[in-house]
């Protein structure tokens, strides 16, 4: 494929064709907000007191900030996202967005709940992947715990070993319903310090159920700098015990928690000096595992313009069609479309993360995603500049 059939990020019309002009205009608003750090804190912290004291929220959330990166309040609710999405060839995950429960209930509960996203994937093009986070099946606590034991540390007790065989059930029963399913699951990275046992649950998920094919990806976050060597040790792994890898990449999401809690724990950060650092090392672990890709699937998960260019040009260089099933592309909705739908328009794999749940559970979800955009300042400028260029496209026509 030459450079000029490669897709151009900056056309706009082909990026916001999905859009009404009222969405359009509610882009552009919500976009300038957040790229206003001091707006995005007060609001983040008015929005947790509001939670606190069980303010209701729906009237101001559901309408704008809900609407725009939400799908609705149950996955028949997403069901027009999906349809929007699908006449546009671009895929569904289903993202069940409750987060930070531990009762034991509530944990079953989210289990069920991400079942309900397998099963209703079950045949229906338009879903590209189930996805779920550990720590929606688990409370934290216990992941920490299970980390620390797996690093030689104390040793479970009998009440902790039966709490984390009810996870890895719950881990087990969404695996297996997915492969039964003929789909694919990924499961979520989250905090380096939980993050070993997700590992180990997402290496053993993937040596049952990744004998024939590639039903279970593990995240990896290359902001983090020792990943690039977890990621080249996860695929020996598979190799040796003689099942394939799916991987899906990131940058990450938790950087200033991660210091922060290093600053105050007095251990060295994990994460990468500069985000110079984490762009080669994302870069690098793409162009490692496309070199592989006969035994490791990439889901590259990624708001960089840049690298998903370079990804475009590297399958081309490889000789990889656009359309290789063993390659897919991912944003969230409601961020990146310049990206998302010139990649689908130019016949890539690329799907959107559709997270939905009930308004009150979701809003711990909506702030965090507003905080990582104010981190990422450049990127939403350049989202906030093309959202107003097909404003004025649109006038003009």
């Amino acid at each position: 494929m030459s450079s000029s059939n490669l897709p151009q990020f900056n056309d706009t019309a082909q990026a916001f064709q999905h859009l009404t002009d009222a969405e359009l205009r509610r882009a552009v608003a919500l976009f300038s907000l957040i790229g206003k750090p001091w707006l995005v804190n007060a609001g983040s912290a008015l929005a947790h007191l509001a939670l606190a004291l069980r303010v209701p929220l729906a009237w101001a959330v559901k309408p704008t900030v809900y609407a725009h990166f939400c799908g609705g309040e149950s996955i028949e609710d997403s069901e027009e996202t999906m349809a929007k999405l699908a006449a546009h060839n671009v895929r569904t995950i289903l993202d069940y967005s409750a987060e930070g429960q531990t009762a034991e209930s509530d944990l079953d509960a989210t289990c069920s709940e991400v079942l309900a996203t397998i099963q209703a994937a079950d045949g229906d093009a338009r879903h590209a992947f189930a996805v779920f986070k550990v720590s929606g099946l688990s409370s934290n606590a216990l992941l920490e715990k299970v980390g620390k034991a797996m690093a030689g540390g104390a040793a479970l007790d009998r009440e902790d070993e039966e709490a984390w065989e009810r996870v890895q059930r719950r881990v087990r029963t969404l695996c297996e319903a997915t492969a039964a399913a003929e789909g694919r699951v990924m499961i979520d990275a989250e905090e380096s310090w939980i993050q070993d046992a997700i590992d180990a649950l997402a290496e053993d998920m993937m040596s049952d159920y990744n004998r024939d094919r590639v039903v279970v990806f593990n995240t990896v976050q290359m902001y983090r700098h020792d990943r690039l060597t977890y990621l080249e040790a996860m695929a020996a792994r598979a190799e040796e015990g003689g099942y394939l890898c799916g991987v899906k990449l990131v940058r990450g999401a938790y950087m200033e928690k991660e210091r922060e809690r290093a600053s105050q724990q007095g251990y060295p950060s994990p994460i990468q000096p500069d985000k110079a650092a984490s762009d080669r090392d994302f870069d690098g672990a793409v162009k490692w595992v496309l070199e592989r890709i006969a035994q490791i699937h990439l889901v590259a998960g990624s708001h960089n313009e840049e690298s998903n260019l370079k990804l475009c040009q590297w399958m081309a260089e490889m000789g990889l069609e656009p359309g290789d099933a063993r390659v897919s592309f991912a944003q969230l909705l409601g961020m990146s479309d310049p990206i998302t739908f010139n990649l689908a328009a130019h016949g890539y794999n690329v799907a959107k993360y559709v997270p939905y749940g009930p308004i009150r559970e979701a809003i711990p979800y909506l702030i965090r995603r507003a905080q990582e955009n104010t981190s990422v300042a450049g990127q939403t400028s350049r989202e906030l500049s093309l959202l107003r260029e097909e404003q004025q496209r649109r006038k003009r026509n």
